[in-house]
């Protein structure tokens, strides 16, 4: 049988990339992660771990533990808000999301889900992917409004999936500038005519999106700010700063004095969802998803 211990100590291994920092997360000594590592080896009669003078990997067997340990991971924590319910007779559903989903896409959903479940105690917390999918993993959420652009989700490199993804929407970016630059009169525009404008842009993730797009068209965009709000780099854009790369869900509230233009395709684009851990089981989260799909389904047709 599989010791549910070694389990979370070769997560924190493949966490953190070495037995001695695995170790002082889990106050441990690094023989002690040593023996529990070997012990799991012999266990499983294959290799988990490689290990080099630069700290150790995942082998192929290391990988679907890691994500077995995910996985049992949050399935304990589950079975313990599980618990934690049957005193105060209440559902507990926590909640990850970034900003500009959150505001959109959330709160329509969640009249739907107070509605289906009014008994139900809701938690948000504000997150980006890169920091909510590994708490969808933990099991300190119960799922996640996260986003990718055209790679996969955030995560570390060889991590195995313990995450099912539910696409909601394809939400594309637009050129924001002012109404009184030269091709604001454009219904579309390339992203090869604006090789000589300064950006300003609402997240690092978009500077290091639009860089890529813009090395496929030949040209490296002169970037004067990164902001950590899409309105404050709209504001910007508005001040006479630069031009702007925005996500069709946070183009609203509008300000006065700008253009919104598409750009010609192949368009880019982010692509939301929700974050749950595999075989997720939760009639309340399942409720929620159900009604983001909904609510973002009518964003869609409008």
């Amino acid at each position: 049988m599989i010791d549910v211990q070694r389990l979370r100590v070769l997560r924190t291994v493949a966490e953190h990339g070495s037995f001695n920092q695995a170790a002082q997360a889990l106050r441990l000594t690094p023989s002690a992660i040593s023996q529990h590592i070997a012990t799991l080896e012999r266990s499983l009669g294959a290799q988990v771990v490689a290990r080099s003078t630069r700290g150790v990997t995942l082998t192929p067997a290391g990988r679907i533990m890691v994500g077995a340990a995910e996985s049992v991971a949050a399935e304990l924590a589950h079975a313990q808000q599980q618990v934690d319910r049957l005193g105060s007779g209440r559902t507990q559903l926590t909640i990850a999301t970034f900003t500009s989903g959150g505001r959109l896409l959330l709160p329509g959903a969640l009249a739907r889900l107070t509605t289906a479940h009014p008994d139900t105690v809701v938690h948000l917390r504000e997150a980006e992917p890169e920091d909510s999918l590994p708490l969808v993993r933990q099991g300190a959420v119960d799922l996640a409004l996260a986003y990718h652009f055209d790679g996969p989700l955030p995560g570390r490199p060889g991590q195995s999936s313990s995450l099912a993804w539910t696409a909601l929407m394809v939400d594309p970016l637009h050129v924001v500038l002012p109404e009184t630059h030269p091709l604001a009169g454009r219904k579309a525009l390339d992203i090869t005519e604006l090789a000589a404008e300064p950006w300003v842009l609402g997240c690092r993730k978009t500077e290091t999106y639009l860089r890529r797009y813009a090395e496929h068209a030949g040209f490296d965009p002169e970037v004067r700010g990164t902001t950590t709000d899409y309105f404050f780099a709209r504001s910007l854009v508005a001040a006479g700063t630069g031009i702007s790369l925005i996500p069709s869900i946070a183009l609203t509230p509008p300000i006065p004095g700008l253009r919104t233009i598409p750009l010609t395709p192949p368009t880019p684009s982010r692509h939301l969802g929700v974050v749950t851990i595999h075989r997720h089981n939760h009639p309340q989260a399942r409720t929620l998803m159900q009604a983001l799909q909904e609510q973002a389904a009518a964003m869609d047709e409008a």
